[in-house]
């Protein structure tokens, strides 16, 4: 079932990307670069945006045929559904970073409300850390109750997430190669356990059903891409991402170790940017795959590697377990940062 809902997702994800090309074209939909500078941009030409469109769309429709709804589900897809409409008009307009920002606590506040939560995380020095002792309960219609921490820190995890990955999609194809490989390994991961009120196999199936969804998009985006995640495409991975990781509360430290280059990167970009009393919400030229396109790195190279790490933690995250996975998350940033700092040194060294 698993295979059957991945391929039947990028199936659906590959042939609606080809009339939302089109689509977009006609809409106006497009960066261009002598009319539309982006600083952190690697692309030349005119390329259409809008990428969000065929990711929601497969999703959608995959999820509807084979995933039971449920009030978790419903309220993933409505988010979901926000969240690329709030794409689609940032791509045509250029919203300010800080609305977005506030919207996008707002989309994850909403997935939040329809049950989705953290009531406890996992101590890579052993056992868990409760986040649902403080709870209030209210009276609306009906009992209800808010678990403080557990729902504060879901939202803030997914708007992390989701602005986290969506920086790392500046070179083409990236980004949804490492979301699939990432959304495949957390189905994998999937099978051993969860603790909300959705069973394994279904968050296994939505699992492969998030890969297939950004997989079947690739052939699009690889270099030379022919259309752009977009920041609904960009954002809707990390949310996805991020709602994978809390459906079953042990992939959180699995989702932050296959994603560590993003991660550390995203990391790194902030304090760069406080240390120069820049904006952090501000974009800039500076991320991992610009310093590797400053090395020399063709597109091809760099969405590989990404690729490539991305498997390799994956392979790495189905054996290691909590105090393991933290001590390879803390080795590969150590690498990372003196790698960044190594060639910030020669770009200066050079000017």
């Amino acid at each position: 079932m698993e295979f059957q809902v991945f391929l039947i997702s990028a199936l659906i994800s590959f042939f609606f990307t080809l009339p939302t090309i089109y689509l977009v074209k006609k809409l106006g939909l497009v960066t261009d670069r002598r009319k539309r500078f982006h600083p952190a941009h690697t692309h030349k030409g005119i390329i259409p945006r809008g990428g969000g469109i065929p990711l929601f769309l497969a999703l959608c429709i995959t999820t509807l045929l084979f995933v039971p709804l449920n009030k978790i589900i419903v309220g993933i897809l409505i988010a979901s559904f926000i969240l690329v409409l709030l794409g689609l008009l940032d791509d045509y307009i250029d919203l300010s970073p800080y609305l977005r920002f506030f919207l996008n606590l707002w989309i994850s506040a909403i997935v939040v409300g329809f049950g989705l939560g953290i009531p406890y995380i996992s101590n890579p020095l052993g056992g868990i850390i409760r986040l649902d002792e403080w709870q209030i309960v209210f009276d609306l219609f009906g009992k209800h109750s808010v678990l403080v921490f557990a729902d504060i820190v879901a939202i803030l995890w997914l708007t992390w997430i989701m602005n986290m990955v969506n920086w790392s999609k500046g070179v083409d194809g990236q980004l949804p190669g490492f979301v699939g490989i990432t959304a495949f390994f957390l189905g994998l991961l999937a099978q051993r356990f969860t603790a909300h009120d959705i069973s394994v196999q279904h968050v296994s199936l939505f699992s492969f059903i998030v890969a297939g969804t950004f997989l079947g998009f690739l052939p699009f985006n690889f270099y030379p891409q022919k259309i752009m995640p977009g920041y609904g495409g960009g954002a809707l991975a990390g949310f996805l991402l991020g709602i994978l990781s809390i459906l079953s509360f042990g992939k959180v430290g699995t989702a932050v170790l296959i994603l560590s280059i993003p991660m550390i990167d995203a990391v790194y970009t902030i304090f760069r940017r406080i240390k120069k009393r820049q904006s952090p919400f501000k974009a800039d030229w500076g991320h991992f795959h610009h310093r590797l396109l400053e090395l020399g790195w063709g597109k091809r190279r760099i969405a590989l590697f990404y690729w490539i790490v991305s498997i390799m933690l994956g392979i790495a995250a189905l054996f290691l377990r909590g105090f393991e996975k933290l001590l390879a998350f803390l080795t590969i940033a150590i690498i990372l940062l003196f790698f960044m700092v190594i060639i910030q040194r020669i770009k200066k060294a050079k000017v």
